[in-house]
Order: structure tokens, then sequence, then C-alpha cells
């Protein structure tokens, strides 16, 4: 009996379904046109393409979604600095009464990672600082070199910039 009862669900879900596909159309006696999924008399059947259909993406299954996990674990390329220039002071540049304090500007690119820190030398001198811009105080007369590194959370140098020698001059006061 269950069969029976399952069996003609289907078939009555079966008839729009087969139905779906058809149109009529016709012209009453008064000029106007009429379409219908229904005979009329007098109708003539159009032929109906196949509907324009579209799905949206798929949820992905647990499986993929464990494969996925799977290649996550895999470790990711190390992180790498493009570059790293002493931006100011420029090379070979001359810097006039600066009164004994040098602003420096570095050019690095990505910007610093979070946990990495830069380490300056300046006349040879380490020191580290937090940016890519600071302050070096008791910069007097003479030639100067100043070179970069950034180094990584655990101590090891990512990236070097080339040595820059720059000369500060100052006014003689009589």
């Amino acid at each position: 009996m269950e069969t029976r009862t399952i069996l003609v669900l289907l078939g009555m879900l079966a008839v729009p379904c087969a139905l779906a596909n058809e149109a009529y159309v016709w012209t009453d006696e008064d000029g106007v046109v009429h379409y219908s999924d229904r005979p009329h008399p007098g109708a003539k059947r159009v032929e109906l393409q196949a509907p324009n259909t579209s799905r949206s993406p798929a949820r992905r299954s647990s499986a993929a979604e464990a494969a996925t996990d799977d290649d996550a674990a895999e470790p990711a390329p190390p992180f790498r600095y493009e570059s790293l220039e002493v931006a100011s002071p420029g090379p070979e540049e001359t810097l006039w009464n600066i009164e004994g304090t040098l602003n420096v500007t570095l050019a690095l690119t990505p910007a610093l990672q979070q946990g990495h820190q830069i380490r300056v030398y300046f006349d040879g001198n380490p020191r580290i600082v937090n940016s890519t811009t600071f302050q070096i105080d008791e910069v007097w007369r003479g030639v100067h070199n100043l070179q970069a590194e950034v180094l990584d959370e655990t101590g090891n140098m990512m990236i070097r910039s080339r040595t820059n020698r720059f000369y500060v001059q100052q006014n003689t006061v009589f």
C-alpha cells in the first residue's frame, strides 16, 4: 500500500514538471494577445527553450575542508622583505648645521612586520630602533656611515641596506 501511495505522489509531482516547458498563445475577439501554460480553444502551442539557470557555489563538504586543513598544515613560504634603503640622509649628502641631531628615514618594503626589529649601525656602533624614522643624537661635524638591517623574532638578519656615507658641516662662529 505504501509503494502505491508513493508512486501516485511521484506521478502528481511529475505532471507540473512535464507541463512547465509548454506555453500557449491566442488572440481574443478584441485583439488582445494572451499567453498561458494551459491549453485554450484556438491557442497555438509555443515551443520554449530550456530556461537559463545557474547555481550558487556549493558549500564544501567536510572531506574537502579536511583536505584544505591538511594543506594549511604545510608551512607557508618564509616572509621576505623586498628592499631596505637609508632614504635620508642620502648617500654622499652634506648636512649643514644639524646641531648634533640627525633625522634618519629608512625605506622598507613591505612595512616592518610585528615582532621584527631594526638594528642600525651608526659609524659601526649598533643600536636597536623601533621605527623606520628616528633620530640619532650627538652627531657632530665630519664623515659618518649609516647602515640598517631588519631582524626577525629570533634575532636573525632578514635584510640589510647598503652603507650610506654622508657628511656633517658646521659653520664656525668667531
